[in-house]
């Protein structure tokens, strides 16, 4: 199941059932099935403040993602700072609707199991978020 909450923010205009679907595709197409994954959207205040707490980052950041996975069954918390995809769409001049299936997808394939910290991961997850966002109906 795919839930969508918000903290302190307005929810985003996304066609959830469309979303969810999009999401499930994208994981089975990664050999993964959808258990329990919640999404949050909140402020920048907030996700810093989730940051400081669970993480020990004292910095601002789009995505914050719980990993909850357990086997294939992906489930996990994915806490979205909408004022910081807002800032990134206008910095590298996208539409705030692709950045925040962009950010929204980012998530889902980091409990796929892909990261982008280290040397070239960053290009890969970049390259996956690029198959998922074409795969995105809408």
């Amino acid at each position: 199941m795919i839930t969508y909450q918000t903290d302190g923010v307005d929810m985003p205009a996304i066609d959830q059932p469309q979303t969810s679907a999009w999401i499930r595709a994208v994981a089975q197409s990664h050999g993964k099935r959808v258990g329990e994954i919640l999404y949050i959207f909140c402020s920048d205040e907030r996700i810093l403040e989730i940051n400081r707490e669970y993480l020990q980052h004292d910095y601002y950041t789009d995505i914050i993602t719980f990993d909850y996975c357990v086997g294939n069954r992906l489930s996990g918390d994915l806490v979205i700072s909408l004022d910081t995809v807002r800032t990134n769409a206008q910095q590298f001049g996208a539409d705030y609707d692709t950045e925040l299936h962009r950010v929204i997808i980012h998530g889902v394939l980091h409990l796929c199991g892909i990261n982008d910290k280290g040397p070239g991961e960053r290009e890969i997850m970049e390259a996956a978020e690029n198959k998922a966002l074409a795969m995105r109906k809408g």
